[in-house]
């Protein structure tokens, strides 16, 4: 029968690579993933927790929903954004995208 079908003969083991070297590439892979990736993210974390605990009434913002306004009262958790005449919102502070440069925003109309 095996001139129809070939017999199956088990294949020898693959050889083993160094587990030294597997090893090293799982570091440099981390490496690469924490400068790539983490660092940056950690970095801009920290960058808008200071700007937050850094914020006024007075300075011009812009939420992460794209508003513009001014803020007119600071609390712990929350600002009061004005953003037309005697139209004021109040968002969490986290939600603050961006300290715009002074004279950005035009003011009430």
């Amino acid at each position: 029968m095996s001139f129809l079908i070939q017999d199956a003969w088990a294949q020898g083991a693959p050889p083993q690579g160094d587990g030294l070297m597997s090893l090293l590439m799982m570091v440099v892979l981390f490496v690469v993933f924490y400068f790539l990736l983490i660092r940056p993210q950690t970095k801009r974390a920290k960058e808008h927790r200071e700007m937050v605990t850094t914020l006024a009434k007075g300075d011009e913002v812009v939420t992460n929903g794209g508003v513009l306004g001014r803020i007119t009262q600071v609390g712990e958790n929350f600002v009061m954004v004005e953003i037309a005449q005697d139209i004021e919102v109040r968002v969490q502070k986290q939600s603050i995208a961006a300290v715009m440069p002074k004279g950005t925003w035009k003011g009430p109309l």
